[in-house]
Formats: C-alpha cells, sequence, structure tokens
C-alpha cells in the first residue's frame, strides 16, 4: 500500500510540474525516507494556489483553504495525497492557528514548520533534497532541533512540545539543548491546547515501543505534570520491597508500559493507569497500604478519560481494565462463574496482558498467569454465555409480582447455571421455588419492627 501511494503521490506532482508549478515531496514523508522507514502518508508542496490544484484533479477536498491545503483523491477513493501552497505565516494569538497567511518561496515555506527533520524538500523527480533548515545534518546527528528560534516555533502552536517528545522517543533522539530549555520553560503553556489533539498525541507515543522513553521524556520536561498531574504523583509513592522490589510506583509503571507486547490504546491506557488509585490511598491509609487503590484508581481514570475526551466505548473499557486489574491474582480461587463472565467480556485477553506485565514488573512469578492461560483453555470450548434458563416472564407465571426480588432470584440461578450445577428450565424452577422458601423462611424469622418515635421536627439552635 505504501508503495502505491509514493506512485499516486509521485503522479500528483507530476501533473503540478507539467502544469507550470514547483511540487515536491514535504515533511514527514522526507524524513522518513532519508532514515529508510516506509513513509505512512505522502504530503506535497507546491507553489500552486488550492484553486489552482483543484482544478487540476478530478477527486479533491478542501481540508484548509484559507491556510492553502487541499487533498487529492485517488480515483478509487483508497487514500489521499495533502497538498500544501508555499506559505508564509504571521501571528498566533490562539497558540495554534496563524493570524495571517501570505503566498511564499519554497525556501520561506519550510522557514515556519515545526523541527528541522521535518523541514526538508525533496524532489520527486531527480530525488534530490532541498534542505534549507539543516535537517540532514539533525538526522545524521539523531537531533530533534526546532526551526529558528524554538520559543517562536512552539508559540506558533504549542502542541510541538509534546510533538518533540514524541519524534525524540519515535526515533531515539535527543533534543537539543534551546529547544529543550524552551520546552521546559513552556511547558505549563500546554494546558492551552485542546485535549483533544493531547490525546491523540499520547495515543501514539503510548502504542509505541518507546513509550517508556516518551513517558520519561514527559516528566523530565515538565509536561506530564501539566497533562496527567496524577501519574507525576505516582513518583516517589514507596511499595513493599517484598511484593515490589522493583521501586516506587513509578518505576513500577514504567516497567509494566515498557514490556507491553504491542498494546491497543485502550490497554496502553490502562496499564499507564493501572496504579493511578495508589498515592490516593496509601495517603488515604496514613503510609500503611494501598487497600481499595484499583477501586479508587477505576473512579480517577474515569475522570482522566473524560478529561482526555475519549469515546464512551474506549473509556468503559479503560476502566473496566483498571478496576479489576487484581483479579486473577486469585485465579486458584475463583468460581467457574466468574471465569465464563470474565471471558466473555470480550476483554479478556487485555486483562490477562495487563496481568502479565504487572507480574514481570514486581515479583517476576507468572504462576497465576500461567493457571489463567490452563483455564481459558479449558473453558474456550464451553459455552461461555448460553441463553438464560428462565426470564422475568418465567416468575410472572409464578405468581410473582415484578419487584427487587426478581433481580435476586434470577441472579441466583444464572450463577448456578454458569457453574454448571443446573443445565435445563425444569432444574431452574426447582431452584426457583426453593429460593422462594428461603426468603419466606427469612422474612418469618425476622423480628417484628418497631414502631418508630415520632421525630422532633422543631430547629435546635
Amino acid at each position: 500500500m505504501s508503495q502505491e501511494k509514493k506512485e499516486f503521490a509521485l503522479q500528483v506532482a507530476r501533473r503540478l510540474r507539467k502544469a507550470g508549478f514547483e511540487a515536491y515531496f514535504a515533511g514527514g514523508c522526507v524524513r522518513d525516507m532519508l532514515l529508510g522507514i516506509s513513509p505512512e502518508d505522502f504530503d506535497i508542496a507546491t507553489s500552486a494556489r488550492p484553486k489552482e490544484v483543484m482544478a487540476l484533479f478530478e477527486k479533491t477536498i478542501a481540508v484548509g483553504k484559507e491556510f492553502g491545503s487541499v487533498r487529492v483523491v485517488e480515483p478509487e477513493g483508497k487514500f489521499q495525497v495533502e497538498v500544501t501552497t508555499f506559505r508564509r505565516e504571521a501571528g498566533y494569538s490562539d497558540g495554534r492557528r496563524p493570524d495571517k497567511i501570505e503566498t511564499a518561496t519554497a525556501a520561506e515555506d519550510v522557514k515556519r514548520r515545526d523541527f528541522t527533520i521535518n523541514g526538508m524538500l525533496l524532489d520527486p523527480e531527480t530525488n534530490q533534497v532541498l534542505d534549507y533548515v539543516g535537517g540532514k545534518e539533525d538526522l545524521k546527528s539523531r537531533l530533534i532541533r526546532a526551526v529558528g528560534e524554538p520559543q517562536e516555533r512552539f508559540e506558533e502552536d504549542r502542541l510541538r512540545l509534546i510533538r518533540a517528545v514524541r519524534f525524540a522517543s519515535r526515533f531515539d533522539f535527543e533534543i537539543e539543548k534551546k529547544t529543550y530549555q524552551a520546552i521546559k520553560q513552556m511547558a505549563p503553556k500546554v494546558k492551552s491546547v485542546s485535549f483533544e489533539r493531547i490525546r491523540d498525541e499520547l495515543k501514539r507515543m503510548l502504542v509505541s515501543p518507546s513509550r517508556r522513553r516518551a513517558l520519561e521524556l514527559l516528566s523530565e520536561l515538565g509536561l506530564l505534570r501539566e497533562i496527567l498531574p496524577e501519574v507525576e504523583a505516582m513518583k516517589g509513592v514507596p511499595q513493599s520491597a517484598e511484593h515490589h522490589p522493583e521501586g516506587d510506583v513509578w518505576v513500577h509503571t514504567l516497567l509494566s508500559m515498557e514490556k507491553l507486547r504491542s498494546p491497543s490504546w485502550e490497554l496502553a491506557l490502562a496499564t499507564l493507569l493501572h496504579d493511578v488509585g495508589k498515592p490516593s490511598a496509601f495517603a488515604a491509609s496514613g503510609g500503611e497500604s494501598f487497600i481499595y487503590h484499583e477501586k479508587i484508581g477505576a473512579e480517577m481514570t474515569s475522570e482522566i478519560c473524560r478529561r482526555l475526551r475519549t469515546s464512551a466505548k474506549e473509556q468503559q473499557r479503560v476502566v473496566w481494565l483498571v478496576k479489576r486489574h487484581l483479579v486473577l491474582k486469585d485465579a486458584e480461587r475463583m468460581r467457574k462463574s466468574t471465569w465464563k463472565r470474565l471471558l466473555a467480556s470480550g476483554n479478556f485477553d487485555e486483562l490477562l496482558e495487563l496481568h502479565r506485565v504487572d507480574a514481570l514488573s514486581s515479583t517476576l512469578d507468572l504462576a497465576t498467569y500461567d493457571k489463567a492461560l490452563q483455564i481459558r483453555e479449558e473453558l474456550s470450548q464451553e459455552e461461555l454465555e448460553p441463553p438464560p434458563l428462565i426470564t422475568g416472564h418465567d416468575l410472572i407465571s409464578l405468581g410473582l409480582e415484578p419487584g427487587p426480588i426478581f433481580k435476586e432470584i434470577l441472579s441466583q440461578v444464572r450463577e448456578e447455571q454458569l457453574e454448571g450445577r443446573i443445565k435445563t428450565k425444569n432444574e431452574a424452577m426447582k431452584l426457583v421455588k426453593k429460593i422462594l422458601k428461603d426468603v419466606g423462611s427469612r422474612r418469618s424469622a425476622a423480628p417484628p419492627k418497631k414502631d418508630k418515635k415520632p421525630q422532633d421536627h422543631r430547629r435546635h439552635t
């Protein structure tokens, strides 16, 4: 697919050139090709204006005509190439969008880009690199350097503060000294960036194999405390040497993140947050324990997901994993019905992976992980979510009126069904009658309620 994209991008550039315009591959695709990486996308910078680009191609989308950007769509709609007019920009009163845009030359255009390694152009016909910003040298030196004055580039778009970390961690580059200092100084300003944009950068960093270095850099530069203060709070929270010889909660979390195997965004975020409740639990216990930290963490995770504007489905899945990240430690004692519910949840494989990295980042004991794999294999052939043996209509047929007791009865019957102790509707109905008999016995044995003493509603002063 990447080769197909490149061929289509080459066709677009050739047509622009044939019409008398300059056209070059630009930005990340040039950087990746010079690094020997197959680019995900191809962008073109051109002297043609948006109207002129749209006139040359049958299928186009004006994604940012005011900023000079048009997407040219491949005839079958399989992919798109973004074509942007050379431009100069001035004034960034909102810390993201330019107040003024003017057409410019290719050399002027690259001066507005974020980092030197993203500021090179490539002649698609000759493969000659046009480098007006020193990008080639910084690629060789493995440096992330802002184009021109770092503070000016970061004021233009404060998301670049985080993007510098993503590029440095992804390519295992260092951040150039002036650029590094500017990020550290301007870190509090990242809060002016929308959390949707921050979330998208975090997502790309956390699913990457270099996720640990990204988190360490975010913390080192002061960005983590601005965007995820709950994670920064893990630093220095001590853990028992017996159960966590690796160190504090922060160190444990970094190790867990490092050991993940090709995680989804939801699993990566859940792993980052699985112990986010520990600092609060530790404080609440007077420094004695982390009791209920998974429940506290689930509540905090829900709030963090809302702040990051994750989808409802993503939030539900991440919170589910954080809340249950300790359940598999009881694998030996778990009831079959509990196993079936976990396996039928759709999240079990990710819960298992979270359990694995949690163990490998502390005691190194994978006994419960191995047991969980064994039980999953044993239950894989069984029906995990069989149709209920009875419903509320069956209870009504016994003369019962709908009420709280319905939930109690149906839950007990479902539990016995998942445990494999009842298999037919007849057995289920017999169990219902037994439950009703037990409930009746409990009620008749309960002491009579005493009349309440009349309350004095006078206001006390």
